[in-house]
């Protein structure tokens, strides 16, 4: 076989076409690329934040193989070599690619104006271009240009034929198959638009220390989200998502056995759960791009981090996921917990390219909690809302910077409570005194963050947030800070795992009337270790340390251990 192939290729370039058509036009596909969710900004690349992807399915892939036919998506046939970026005077082939270009017009590029002639073939692929190029040689036949064509030619052409006619059977086999296929599951398919991306968590937790661990017990809890993505033209994306859960926070207790108000220790997969593992849609929202703008629509179940960068790769995993930081503390800066529901967004980039400027975007968002009920005092804009400001701009791609301003009213509750009303278990963050609103009241926000990433290994994040609310009643006003910082080692130990340390302070307020003298900060320390078992299973160890909970250093440390795994699908 190999003395026909190389008396083949010295007989007439024809053959060589036959073999070197095979990376072109025979077996070239479209890339495919990932698609983005239009509302998150992008800027440093992976160093802000991961953004959620758009995957491309077999459904997807499906539909662009049935609609080719109808797309003119057809190579162009090249007429001069010299086309061709990677083709060099000097390559052993050039004279014979030559001949084949000039002569039969039997070679086609790829559309970067490629050939890739140096890759190795199977017999399949060599079965292929040879398909190719006798289609090329009758139709110049049946045009009234057969005197281009040899009898050497043909005769070679039809050993070849002959020689490989096994392959090219099966070749059609193949093709029938899959359109076969391919009509099977269009008949079938759930939605031509629609994918479910779902994750379930199982935890294992305790909690140590003082009267705390005496007053709580060990827990196995779960939270489920399925999550309906729609997309209507492949940039957009409408998001449908299911919630339930049985996930409850532990109870912290003081040195005289009375509850802590406070939401310290608070984790993520407790954000979300129904307590009761009843279902509920716990988000609806629309991301498209519209100009140079990506928009974020909210029905329900809005937050910030939804559409604004929150600048903690690896700790922050699409708004209390469960393969980040094991808190929602460590997960994001609560900057991002004030406020939510329903409202609209948008980023706007900034500049055209180059230097920081082009780099840059800006981020605005309206989130009103209480836009669906017509009372008085409620609705879209008379009720409790929360207006963001950001800025956002990177250095490079090792870089990114944000400063954040968020204006919020409300009737009372809490001040992080990504806009509940109803559930007092969505307080996510925070002591009692920096969260507690007694009256109407409005607070001013403001926020810096920042990523930076010197290594392909090593990430380093951190926030401070400074909150001052004004209330409408005696002694409501107060202020509260926040800040905390996080170094991240991507890719430890294995490929895909995570080890995380964080450690801040919880949002907290000193001498507020009422509130008692309690003037210690609450630090937080947190450690994890996400260990990919599989692309689709993650098992996280970790400890969360609580120094002076509820802001008094009387009150003994808490101690929280999880062991949390999660399945992605």
């Amino acid at each position: 076989m190999s003395n026909l192939l190389w008396k083949s290729l010295v007989v007439s370039p024809a053959v060589l076409g036959a073999t070197l058509l095979v990376s072109t036009t025979a077996i070239a596909a479209p890339n495919t690329t990932t698609e983005v969710s239009p509302a998150k900004q992008v800027g440093v690349a992976e160093v802000a934040q991961q953004p959620e992807l758009l995957a491309q399915t077999t459904i997807d892939q499906v539909n662009r193989y049935s609609n080719e036919g109808n797309q003119n998506n057809s190579q162009s046939q090249v007429t001069s070599v010299s086309q061709f970026s990677d083709v060099q005077p000097t390559d052993w082939a050039f004279q014979a690619l030559q001949s084949l270009v000039e002569r039969y017009g039997c070679i086609a590029g790829y559309p970067n104006a490629t050939y890739r002639g140096n890759r190795a073939l199977t017999r399949y692929e060599f079965a292929a271009g040879l398909n190719a190029c006798l289609d090329r040689v009758n139709e110049l036949i049946a045009t009234a240009t057969a005197d281009l064509v040899t009898k050497q030619d043909l005769a070679t052409l039809q050993r070849l034929q002959e020689e490989f006619s096994a392959e090219l059977a099966t070749l059609r086999g193949r093709v029938d198959s899959l359109e076969a296929r391919t009509a099977e599951l269009e008949a079938n398919q759930f939605s031509t638009t629609t994918k479910l991306v779902g994750e379930a968590i199982f935890a294992v937790t305790d909690v140590f220390g003082g009267n705390t661990g005496d007053n709580n017990n060990t827990v196995f809890q779960d939270r489920v989200r399925l999550d309906l993505q729609t997309s209507f033209t492949g940039r957009d994306i409408l998001h449908t998502r299911l919630a339930a859960g049985n996930a409850t926070a532990f109870a912290q207790v003081d040195n005289a056995g009375l509850p802590i108000n406070t939401a310290e220790g608070r984790q993520t997969f407790e954000i979300g759960s129904t307590g009761t593992n009843s279902v509920r849609i716990d988000r609806l929202t629309y991301e498209v791009p519209v100009g140079p703008a990506n928009v974020y629509l909210a029905a329900s179940g809005g937050r910030h981090s939804h559409y604004a960068a929150v600048n903690n790769p690896y700790f922050f995993d699409n708004t209390d996921g469960g393969n980040g930081a094991l808190s929602t503390f460590a997960s994001e800066s609560p900057i991002y917990r004030i406020g939510g529901g329903a409202g609209i967004a948008l980023n706007l980039p900034l500049g055209k390219g180059g230097g920081i400027l082009g780099n840059s975007s800006i981020t605005a968002g309206y989130l009103a909690s209480q836009a669906n009920n017509p009372g008085v005092g409620q609705g879209l804009t008379n009720g409790n809302y929360a207006a963001l400001g950001q800025l956002n701009f990177s250095v490079g791609d090792r870089l990114a910077l944000a400063a954040t301003y968020v204006h919020g009213y409300s009737a009372g509750g809490s001040l992080f409570n990504s806009g509940s009303t109803t559930d007092g278990d969505i307080v996510a963050v925070g002591t009692g005194q920096a969260n507690t609103l007694l009256g109407t009241g409005s607070s001013n926000s403001y926020g810096v963050s920042a990523a930076f990433r010197p290594s392909e290994k090593l990430s380093i994040s951190g926030f401070v947030s400074y909150h001052d609310v004004s209330g409408f009643g005696a002694n409501d006003d107060y202020e509260a800070w926040s800040y905390g910082l996080g170094v991240a080692l991507p890719d430890f130990g294995k490929k895909g795992n995570v080890l995380g340390i964080f450690a801040g302070a919880e949002p907290y307020s000193f001498n507020r009337p009422g509130f008692g003298g309690n003037n210690d900060i609450p630090y937080h320390f947190e450690g994890f270790y996400k260990y990919r078992v599989s692309d689709n299973i993650s098992v996280t160890p970790g400890v969360i340390w609580l120094t002076s909970p509820g802001q008094s250093s009387a009150n003994d440390d808490a101690i929280i251990g999880t062991l949390r795994t999660t399945f992605t699908f």
